[in-house]
């Protein structure tokens, strides 16, 4: 194969471009191209490494009549057109494997923070309030922990609470036979009725937008703790708040928001935000859950071990 141009159009660990170049390919690292300059480009590319920074559609790609690949620098391909890529026969590669502990260790430390209201604690002291009964968190131990989705971060999650003496089920609707020494395989409805603590760990897909609505969440037969560090678009923000009020949800933690453009929020997206932000039983992040420093150069070991891997042929 003569072509062995990869073009990065996002920023990347440093580490991206010597690693390519140690199994034979010539990358072109260009986090600043804009989506007009990436059309408008007369080289050919055999693979595009991106992040989150454009869409990956027909309009984009329609130009270059060599590309084999997409690899995605993160779990998620929703910004993928997959089912262009899938006609044209370009391969999706993504990188699960390297951010799953950043996104299980952010979790658990997201599910310690609620447990034992170390934020609140944290602004009482500062302000000279020294309050432990308000203060009096909740165990790990002993409760019941369900996972929507048992893939990598699924997976990782449920390793990472393995020495915390609780009991994780999960359910997943497109693996089977997915039980292993951390989680306990499940029908959704038994997490439905066992779990204290909910945790979603799911693709953005047409399937998932929008799936865990209020109706969804009243299908809970005890009052859970809820956590998404997946897609925010997974949960409608005005339901997640309904189900707060309505004492479905005691505590949340969320890595990630239904629109996480903050400075253009439409009119009731604004409302539900400032509600959220009132709530001191929710707790946020800013969609780092797998972004380690870590992390941030696994991603680029695990790209480029599934790249060399492609069967390249001119034909």
């Amino acid at each position: 194969m003569s072509n062995r141009r990869i073009l990065i159009i996002d920023e990347m660990h440093k580490s991206i471009s010597p690693l390519l170049k140690q199994v034979g390919f010539v990358p072109s690292y260009s986090p600043h191209i804009t989506r007009e300059e990436i059309i408008r480009l007369k080289e050919q590319y055999v693979g595009f490494v991106v992040r989150s920074k454009t869409t990956i559609d027909k309009a984009l790609l329609d130009g270059q009549k060599q590309l084999k690949f997409i690899a995605r620098a993160g779990a998620g391909i929703d910004q993928l057109d997959v089912s262009y890529l899938e006609n044209r026969g370009i391969e999706i590669l993504n990188a699960s494997e390297g951010n799953r502990d950043a996104l299980g260790e952010h979790v658990l430390g997201m599910l310690l923070c609620l447990a034992n209201h170390l934020r609140h604690a944290d602004m009482e002291v500062r302000n000279k309030v020294w309050d432990r009964e308000g203060n009096r968190g909740f165990e790990i131990g002993g409760k019941t922990i369900g996972l929507l989705g048992y893939g990598h971060m699924g997976t990782a999650v449920a390793e990472k609470l393995a020495g915390f003496g609780c009991r994780v089920i999960a359910y997943d609707k497109y693996k089977k036979n997915y039980g292993d020494l951390y989680a306990e395989q499940v029908a959704m409805e038994d997490i439905y009725e066992q779990a204290d603590i909910f945790s979603l760990h799911v693709p953005l897909t047409d399937e998932t937008r929008n799936l865990v609505d209020l109706k969804y969440l009243k299908q809970f037969k005890k009052p859970i703790v809820f956590i998404n560090a997946a897609r925010g678009e997974v949960v409608p923000l005005q339901d997640l708040l309904q189900a707060m009020n309505e004492g479905i949800i005691r505590l949340a933690a969320l890595d990630v928001l239904e629109n996480e453009k903050l400075s253009f929020l439409t009119d009731q997206q604004a409302v539900n935000f400032n509600k959220l932000i009132k709530d001191d039983r929710v707790l946020l992040s800013p969609h780092v859950g797998g972004w380690s420093f870590e992390s941030y150069q696994k991603i680029n070991e695990v790209l480029v071990d599934k790249i060399k891997n492609i069967n390249f042929s001119d034909g």
